[in-house]
C-alpha cells in the first residue's frame, strides 16, 4: 500500500511533469499544452547525470553551486541540450526526490518505472565512498551538506542572499579550484615531457650503438676483403710459378727428343 506522504507527492505537478518528460503520457493521448520546454529524452538525462556525477567531487568542495551548475548547462549545450540552468537544477531535484521515494516505496514496481535508479544509486554510492576517505574537516561537514537535494537548494538560497564580498570569496575559490587543475595539467604535461626526453634519449643511444656495431661491421667486412685479395694475389703467384716450371719441363724435353 503507498505511503499517503508519497502519494501527495507525486501528485504534485513538477512530478506529473517530469513523468510526462521521460515518456509517460498522463492525457491518454497527443501531446497537450502542459510542457513549456522540450520533454527530457532518456538519453539527455542519462547525460545530465553523467555530467553531474562528474562534477559531484567539485559540489561537494564549493560552498556556491551557481558556477557550477552554470557549467553543466554548458555541458549540456555542448552536447546539442538547449538547457539552462534552472532547468537542469529543476530535473536534478526531480530525480533526487523521485530516487528516494523509490527508497521508501514498499512496491519493488516503482524501481521499474522509475529508468534512472541505478544510476542514482551509483552516484550516492560513490559519494559515501568519497564521505569514508575524508578527514573528519570543514570539507567533510561540506560534503555531508550537500547530501541531499533539498541541503542543495537551501545552500542556493543563502548564496543569493550573500554579499558582494562573499561572492567574491566564492569565485576566488573556485579561481583557487581552477588554478590547481592547472598546476596538475601543467605537472602533467612536465612528466609527459620528461618521460618523451628520455624515450629520445634512449632512441638516440640506441642508434649510436646501432651505427657503432654496423662501422665494426663494415671494418670486418674490409677486413675480409683484403685477406681474400692477399690469398688470391699469393695464389695467382703460385699458379704462374707453376706454369713457368712446366713451361721450362716441356721446353727441356722437346730439346732432347728433337735431334740436332
Amino acid at each position: 500500500m503507498t505511503k499517503p506522504h508519497l502519494f501527495y507527492q507525486y501528485m504534485d505537478p513538477r512530478f506529473l511533469h517530469d513523468h510526462i518528460s521521460e515518456g509517460g503520457d498522463t492525457s491518454g493521448g497527443g501531446s497537450s499544452g502542459v510542457d513549456r520546454f522540450p520533454q527530457w529524452s532518456i538519453q539527455e538525462t542519462r547525460d545530465l547525470l553523467m555530467i553531474r556525477a562528474e562534477l559531484d567531487s567539485t559540489f561537494m568542495e564549493s560552498k556556491d553551486n551557481k558556477l557550477l551548475w552554470e557549467m553543466i548547462s554548458t555541458k549540456m549545450k555542448e552536447r546539442g541540450y538547449n538547457r539552462s540552468v534552472e532547468q537542469c537544477k529543476s530535473k536534478w531535484k526531480t530525480l533526487v526526490t523521485r530516487y528516494k521515494g523509490c527508497e521508501t516505496m514498499e512496491q519493488e514496481g516503482m524501481m521499474q518505472q522509475f529508468p534512472f535508479y541505478n544510476e542514482l544509486q551509483t552516484f550516492f554510492a560513490n559519494r559515501m565512498q568519497r564521505l569514508l576517505w575524508m578527514e573528519p574537516s570543514g570539507l567533510r561537514k561540506r560534503a555531508m551538506e550537500v547530501s541531499s537535494d533539498d541541503e542543495e537548494s537551501r545552500n542556493a538560497e543563502k548564496a543569493r542572499g550573500h554579499s558582494k564580498k562573499r561572492k567574491k570569496v566564492e569565485s576566488g575559490k573556485l579561481h583557487e579550484i581552477l588554478e590547481k587543475f592547472k598546476i596538475q595539467q601543467m605537472q602533467t604535461e612536465m612528466q609527459l615531457m620528461k618521460m618523451y626526453e628520455r624515450k629520445e634519449e634512449e632512441r638516440r643511444m640506441k642508434e649510436m650503438e646501432w651505427r657503432k656495431t654496423m662501422e665494426e661491421m663494415e671494418k670486418e667486412r674490409l677486413m675480409l676483403d683484403e685477406q681474400w685479395r692477399e690469398r688470391e694475389d699469393q695464389r695467382r703467384v703460385r699458379e704462374e710459378a707453376r706454369a713457368q716450371k712446366r713451361d721450362a719441363l716441356i721446353t727441356e724435353l722437346l730439346n732432347k727428343l728433337t735431334p740436332n
